[in-house]
C-alpha cells in the first residue's frame, strides 16, 4: 500500500481523537472551549477568519507529495477565499471551475471531484465540504487539484484527511479569538472597574472640596498621575485667579485652529496631532451647567502614551468642572454675603456724615480696603474750574488735579456714562491715563459716579498686576458706586438745603445766625477776629425818593461789592434791613480799617443810583478777659452809631479799639 493510501485510509475520527489524547487534552479544563461553534448566524463575518486559517494550514507540516497539489478555499456561498498552489505562491488557475463544483458540493454536502483532461497530465478538481462541530452545517469549502494518477492511488482520503485538519486549524484560531474576545472583555472590564474606581475617588475629593482651588489642585494631581510626564496646564477666565504654577490666565486671541480655542469655544473634548508626528495635543474643556471656565491643555509624546483614553479625561474634566462650579457657587453665596456686609457697612459709613468731603473720603477708604486695589481715584464735576476733580486718591501728585472731561479712562467713563474693565493696561490700544502711566499699574476697573441719574464723575480702582480683577469685582465696584452716588446726593441735597437755610434770599450774603455761629466757632479756635458793620446811609430816603424796588436793587449791589471786597474765607452775612456784616477771622482792627474803607469808597464810586455807608469796627482777641459773640457785635454797633451820628460816609473803630477815627475825606 502507497503512503498516501495509508494516510488517506487512516480513520479520521480516530485521528482526532488519538492527537488529543497524546496532547492531554481530554484531560484539558479549557475542554469546554471544545464545545464552542459557529453557527450559520456567524458565516458571513467568517471569511476573514477562513482564509486566516488557510495561510495558518498550508504553512504546517503536510505529506509531502501533498505540498505540491494545488490548494484554494471557499465560503459558504462557494464564493473564492484564497488560493495557493504547489510552489506556495497565490493562484487562482481554477477559480471559476472550483465556483462551479462548489455548487454540487453544497447542495449534495459531500465532496464533489471533476476530472479536467485538457492539461497533461490531466488533473482532478475536489471540493470537500468543511462542517461545524455542532449540526454539521457547510461554513466553507476546500478545493484541491491534483493529477488523476494521485486521485487514484488515494490521494483523495489524503484529501478529506487535510480537510479535517484544516477544520481543527480553523477551530484553534477560532478558539484563540474566542478566548482573546474573552481575555479583552475581562481586560476591559477590569480596565473600567478600574476606571471607575478611580473616578469615583477623583470624585469624592473633588466634591469632598467646596474650595475653587482646593478642586483645581485636585484635578490637575488626578489627571497629571494618570499621565505622568505629560505637559498639562489649565487656562481660565479672569472670573477665578489662583497661585498654582499650572493655572494661567486665559489668553485674549486665539488662533481658530488652536485646539484649546476649539474646546473652549465648543465646549467638547479637542484632539490635535503635533507638527512633528510625535506628539499629541489635547484640549478638555472645564464648564458646568453655566458656561465653560475654563481649559485644560494637555501634551503628550505618543511613544510614551501611545493610547489616550478621551472617554475618561473628558468624565474627569465633566467631573471637575461640575466641582468646580458647586465650589463656585458655594463661593459666591458667601461673596454675596460679604458683598452685602460691605455695602451695608460702606452705607452705614456714608451716612455718618453729610459733608461732601467727609462722604468721598469714607468711601476712598472703604474701597481701597473691599477691592485690595493698589490705588483708588474718585473723580468729581468741578463746574468752577471747569473739569473733574481728583478729590480723593492715593497717589498724592494726582490729587487736587483737574482733568478735563474726555481726557484720559477717568474723562471717557464721565463722557460715556459707560464703565469700563481693563485687564492689561499694556496690551490696550487707543487708551491712555495719568493714573496708570504715574503708577504703572496694569488692570483697571471704573464706573461713572451717578448723582440724581446725572454722570457727576468717576470712580477709578487700579493694581500693579495685571487680570487682578474679575468681573464680580467689576459688578460689584458698580453697585459700591450706587450707594456712594446716592450719600453724595444726599450730601449735596443737604448742602443745598442749608446753603439755603444759611443764605438771605434777596443779598445771596449769609444769613445773621450762621455769622452768629460762625464767630463763636472761630472764637473756639483762633487768637483773634474783627467784625465790620456796614449800614447804607439814608436808605430809608432812597426807598422814599426811588421805590423799595430801586431800593432792593441798591441793596443788591452794595453786598455785591461787600463779596467781591473781602477774602475767600471771610464771612459777610446781612444784618438786618439795610445793614450788612462782615467777619474776618485772623485780622487785627488795622486791616480791619483797610477793608472797610475799601467797600465804603467802591460803594460810593460803583452805585447807580449813588449811595454812601458808613462802617463800625470792633475786634477780639485772646487776651480779652469776656469774649462773646453779642459784646463784638454791640460794640460794633456803637462804633457804627458813632459814624453815623459824625456825618455819615465814615469808618469807625470802636472807642476800646483806638481813639482815631477814619473819616470821608
Amino acid at each position: 500500500m502507497s503512503e498516501q493510501e495509508a494516510y488517506g485510509r487512516k480513520d479520521n475520527r480516530m485521528l482526532l481523537q488519538d492527537t488529543m489524547q497524546s496532547s492531554g487534552e481530554l484531560n484539558d479544563p479549557a475542554a469546554w472551549l471544545k464545545e464552542t461553534d459557529i453557527v450559520s448566524y456567524d458565516f458571513p463575518y467568517a471569511a476573514e477568519l477562513i482564509a486566516e486559517s488557510f495561510r495558518e494550514w498550508r504553512g504546517q507540516a503536510v505529506p509531502p507529495f501533498a505540498k505540491l497539489w494545488e490548494w484554494c478555499v471557499l465560503s459558504f456561498e462557494g464564493k473564492w477565499l484564497e488560493g495557493i498552489d504547489g510552489s506556495g505562491a497565490r493562484s487562482e488557475r481554477w477559480k471559476a471551475q472550483w465556483e462551479a463544483e462548489a455548487a454540487y458540493s453544497l447542495r449534495s454536502g459531500k465532496l464533489y471531484s471533476a476530472e479536467e483532461r485538457t492539461t497533461e497530465p490531466a488533473i482532478v478538481l475536489l471540493t470537500i465540504p468543511v462542517l461545524t462541530r455542532g449540526l454539521g452545517e457547510i461554513f466553507a469549502l476546500l478545493g484541491c487539484a491534483m493529477t488523476a494518477e494521485q486521485y487514484e492511488q488515494g490521494g483523495v482520503h489524503t484529501a478529506e484527511a487535510m480537510a479535517m485538519h484544516f477544520q481543527t486549524c480553523f477551530y484553534h484560531r477560532f478558539e484563540h479569538v474566542f478566548v482573546s474576545d474573552l481575555a479583552g472583555i475581562h481586560q476591559h472590564a477590569e480596565r473600567e472597574s478600574s476606571r471607575r474606581s478611580l473616578l469615583f475617588q477623583i470624585v469624592q475629593r473633588m466634591h469632598d472640596n467646596i474650595d475653587v482651588n482646593a478642586v483645581l489642585t485636585e484635578v490637575i494631581d488626578s489627571i497629571s498621575a494618570m499621565y505622568p510626564g505629560a505637559r498639562l496646564d489649565l487656562f481660565m477666565s479672569q472670573d477665578h485667579r489662583s497661585t498654582h504654577p499650572q493655572v494661567k490666565p486665559l489668553p485674549l486671541r486665539w488662533g481658530d485652529e488652536d485646539v484649546c480655542a476649539k474646546a473652549f469655544k465648543d465646549g467638547r473634548v479637542a484632539l490635535h496631532a503635533g507638527s512633528d508626528k510625535r506628539s499629541v495635543e489635547i484640549g478638555l474643556p472645564l464648564g458646568g451647567k453655566q458656561g465653560v471656565y475654563g481649559v485644560f491643555h494637555m501634551v503628550l509624546d505618543r511613544p510614551a502614551f501611545p493610547d489616550v483614553d478621551l472617554r475618561f479625561l473628558s468624565m474627569v474634566a465633566d467631573t471637575a468642572g461640575t466641582a468646580f462650579e458647586n465650589a463656585k457657587l458655594y463661593e459666591r453665596s458667601n461673596q454675596l454675603i460679604r458683598e452685602l456686609r460691605m455695602s451695608n457697612e460702606l452705607t452705614q459709613r456714608l451716612n455718618q456724615s453729610l459733608r461732601l468731603g467727609d462722604i468721598f473720603q469714607y468711601a476712598f477708604e472703604e474701597l481701597l480696603e473691599m477691592f485690595d486695589a493698589d490705588y483708588c481715584c474718585i473723580l468729581h464735576l468741578n463746574e468752577e474750574k471747569g473739569g473733574l476733580e481728583a478729590i480723593a486718591c492715593n497717589y498724592l501728585p494726582l490729587r487736587g488735579e483737574i482733568i478735563d472731561a474726555g481726557n484720559g479712562l477717568g474723562g471717557k467713563v464721565y463722557i460715556t456714562g459707560e464703565p469700563i474693565i481693563v485687564s492689561n493696561y499694556r496690551d490696550a490700544e487707543d487708551t491712555t491715563s495719568k493714573l496708570m502711566q504715574a503708577t504703572h499699574s496694569q488692570s483697571l476697573i471704573a464706573t461713572p459716579l451717578s448723582v440724581g441719574g446725572e454722570v457727576r464723575g468717576a470712580i477709578m480702582l487700579a493694581h500693579r498686576e495685571p487680570q487682578f480683577f474679575s468681573y464680580d469685582s467689576f459688578r460689584l465696584l458698580q453697585a459700591m458706586a450706587g450707594h456712594i452716588g446716592l450719600a453724595v446726593g444726599n450730601a449735596r441735597l443737604h448742602a443745598e438745603v442749608r446753603y439755603l437755610a444759611n443764605r438771605d434770599s434777596l443779598t445771596g450774603l449769609y444769613a445773621r445766625h450762621y455769622l452768629d455761629e460762625e464767630i463763636k466757632e472761630r472764637q473756639s479756635k483762633d487768637f483773634c477776629g474783627s467784625l465790620i458793620v456796614v449800614d447804607i446811609d439814608q436808605f430809608k430816603m432812597v426807598n422814599d425818593t426811588y421805590g423799595h424796588q430801586k431800593g432792593d436793587k441798591i441793596l443788591k449791589q452794595v453786598s455785591e461789592i461787600v463779596k467781591s471786597s473781602i477774602r475767600q474765607g471771610d464771612i459777610a452775612a446781612r444784618w438786618g434791613g439795610e445793614e450788612l456784616a462782615v467777619y474776618l477771622p485772623q485780622l487785627g482792627v488795622q486791616q480791619a480799617v483797610f477793608v472797610a474803607e475799601r467797600i465804603r469808597k467802591r460803594v460810593m464810586g460803583e452805585t447807580e443810583p449813588r449811595v454812601t455807608v458808613s462802617c463800625g469796627i470792633a475786634e477780639w482777641s485772646w487776651t480779652d478777659d469776656r469774649v462773646s459773640v453779642e459784646s463784638l457785635f454791640y460794640r460794633a454797633d456803637m462804633a457804627l452809631y458813632d459814624a453815623k451820628n459824625n456825618g455819615r460816609n465814615q469808618v469807625v473803630i470802636d472807642c476800646k479799639d483806638a481813639d482815631v477815627n477814619v473819616k470821608n475825606p
